[in-house]
Order: structure tokens, then sequence, then C-alpha cells
């Protein structure tokens, strides 16, 4: 069984880069400022509207993975740490390389893929032609294949979400934000060129999520009949 875990980091697209028609599109119910630079922001949530900067995998059995990450006009060398290995390239290349990885793997797990990188990783790919290997959105109810964390730990939905932090500090597991570095620190860091450190930073949630999803296996998980 080659079980791969995967997690991605996105930035909006500088507003200003899209046309008079979809700007307006995108705000046409924002009443005031404050209203236009939070859906801003929230064009990193949308694959239409944001970049993939960083895209983490790692085998739940051997421990060992890869971040494939963006580094724009800096000369970054890939290099190792642990067992992560880091590799920079543009969004297309990174997403070339996802591909590749994740058609090796029997099931793969997320922590809310299905709400966000799974859907956002095959758009983007559509977008640069990019021929995806695996669908990541097979059936739902099913955990043969694709177990989204967020899915089974609210039981689809019947309980209340909470985030990757919140989940990891209710099980006794290291949260990867108890480091100071969350989701919305990633578009100022990646402005500022801290692309190493969003590496580092995407690779942090991936031994999380681990370890969530072997506390889920161990004692919440039920066989598919």
């Amino acid at each position: 069984m080659n079980t791969i875990i995967f997690d991605i980091e996105t930035i909006p697209k500088v507003f200003d880069s899209l046309d008079e028609a979809q700007q307006q599109y995108l705000l046409k119910f924002a009443e005031d400022e404050e209203e236009r630079e939070k859906i801003k922001d929230q064009m990193a949530l949308w694959a239409p509207t944001n970049e993939i900067v960083a895209i983490g995998m790692l085998s739940v059995e051997t421990q060992k993975g890869a971040v494939y990450f963006q580094s724009r006009e800096q000369e970054v060398v890939e290099w190792e740490d642990g067992n992560i290995k880091y590799v920079p390239g543009t969004e297309r290349e990174i997403l070339e390389k996802f591909w590749k990885a994740i058609s090796y793997a029997n099931k793969f797990v997320t922590f809310n893929g299905r709400g966000f990188d799974c859907p956002v990783l095959m758009m983007r790919s559509a977008i640069h032609k990019v021929k995806p290997s695996k669908n990541l959105m097979p059936y739902r109810y099913s955990s043969d294949v694709h177990v989204d964390l967020l899915e089974h730990l609210t039981y689809y939905s019947s309980t209340r979400k909470f985030n990757l932090d919140f989940y990891c500090k209710a099980f006794g597991i290291e949260s990867p934000k108890s480091h100071g570095v969350t989701g919305h620190d990633v578009k100022p860091m990646f402005e500022q060129g801290k692309y190493k450190e969003i590496a580092q930073y995407c690779a942090g949630d991936l031994h999380a999520t681990r370890e969530l999803y072997l506390r889920w296996k161990e004692y919440m998980a039920f066989k598919d009949r």
C-alpha cells in the first residue's frame, strides 16, 4: 500500500492582472473598500483566480516526501531536510511533478481536499494544459481511494467544522501553526520572496495531517461495506 498525503498553498492573482469585466464580476456585491479587499484576499480560494505556490506530498508508510514550490525569479537549488526533498519550479512544473508522483499512490489523504485542494489542483492543471494522472474527486462516501479527514471528522458535515490547528490540539498532536505561520501569511511571505519558508510551512502541514490520519484510522475508521 502506498498512501500519500498532500496539501497545497495558494495565493490570489494580482487583481489588476484581471480584465475589467472580471474585476467588476468579483466586486459587484462589495459595498465598501473593506469588502473589496476581503474579496481580493478570497481569490486565493478559487482556482480561476488563484495560483498554486507549493504542493507538499508525504508517504504515510515511509514518511518520505517532497515539496514542489515556486521561487519566481529567485534561483533556488533543490535541497533535502530529513526525509523531505524541496524542489523549485514554475506552477506548471510543480503540477507536472505532482501528477507524476501521485500516479503511484493507491490511496491519498487530505484535510479538506474535496473542498479545496483537489478541485484547485485539477482546474489549475487544466488551465496550464497539464493532464491529471488520477481522479482526485472519486465517490465521496468511500475511503478506499481518498480519505478527506475534514469530511470524516465532521461525519460529512453533520457536525461543526474546525481547522487543522484546532483538531491537532484536540487530539494532542503538535500543530504546524504553533510556529506562528498560518495560511493567511503565505501571500505576504511570497511577496517578500520567502519561498523556502513557504515550502517548509507546507511540509509541516503534511506531518500533522499524517498524525491525524493515523489517529482516525486506528480509532474512528470502519471498513466500507
